[in-house]
């Protein structure tokens, strides 16, 4: 296989693990690269063989799919291995986006490296960072939180953990528990700015901005469907908070304790 860098030269001995990231709905935004990684590779593993073949068929390419999902991922992940130290490089896909971020893959990786066995990610499309972007909330720090806990007492403690969290938060929700989940960061995190953005990249790609009180609000009044990405203004200082309502700024550090305090 063509090696573009360092990165991508398979040991003799075995073969590479490639993390393919796949359009999140949208079937241009692929890249270059994946298309080439998934056209050479002995085998690729998919969440759902489904998803992934309607990729392959649009790009013509003819290749071998295995599932690879939560059910199965404790049974397949020693093949998949043993497929790899064989010589056969495996590329690694999700449903939709970057594989391992809220998805398989974490028990295939781990393995790997235990095994020496190399890992090669292949970047490309995420919902985390597309709906940051487009959020319209800060970005320059942020915390992915994966999908909340299901039952409300466990996503009470689960919000109340990252109350204090300064930077953004992220985190996938289901459609039909939205507006419940809205309802407890009200209770939980006060009523923040939040960005609910659904099918994103898609047809009916939706982004929704405003107080968490508000698209309470919306998501009860209608019936939200498609993947949903949350975005949530991260907390803000308490002094800074009592400025920003009397409409004033917190008095700036002086030029002594700028100078101390700075540095990456």
């Amino acid at each position: 296989m063509p090696a573009e860098n360092q990165g991508e030269r398979a040991r003799e001995a075995t073969g590479v693990l490639y993390l393919v990231a796949t359009p999140i709905g949208n079937l241009e935004d692929v890249t270059l690269r994946a298309l080439r990684v998934l056209r050479e590779v002995d085998l690729v593993a998919a969440e759902d063989t489904r998803h992934v073949r309607k990729l392959l068929d649009r790009y013509g390419i003819r290749q071998q799919v295995v599932s690879y999902h939560e059910h199965n991922e404790q049974a397949r992940t020693p093949r998949l291995l043993a497929a790899l130290r064989s010589g056969r490089s495996v590329a690694l896909v999700s449903d939709a986006g970057t594989p391992v971020l809220s998805d398989p893959g974490y028990r295939l990786v781990r393995a790997c490296v235990e095994a020496s066995v190399p890992v090669v990610p292949v970047p490309g499309p995420s919902a985390v960072t597309t709906a940051l972007v487009v959020s319209g909330l800060p970005a320059d720090r942020f915390l992915f939180l994966g999908f909340p806990p299901r039952r409300r007492p466990a996503r009470l403690r689960f919000l109340e953990a990252v109350k204090d969290q300064r930077a953004t938060l992220v985190l996938f929700e289901s459609p039909r528990r939205l507006a419940d989940c809205l309802q407890d960061l009200v209770e939980v995190l006060g009523d923040r700015q939040v960005a609910v953005c659904r099918e994103l990249t898609k047809v009916h790609e939706e982004v929704r901005r405003g107080r968490a009180s508000e698209l309470v609000r919306w998501a009860r009044g209608g019936q939200v469907k498609g993947e949903v990405t949350l975005v949530v203004e991260g907390a803000v200082p308490e002094p800074e908070a009592r400025a920003l309502e009397r409409g004033t700024r917190p008095a700036a550090p002086s030029a002594r304790e700028g100078i101390e305090g700075s540095g990456r």
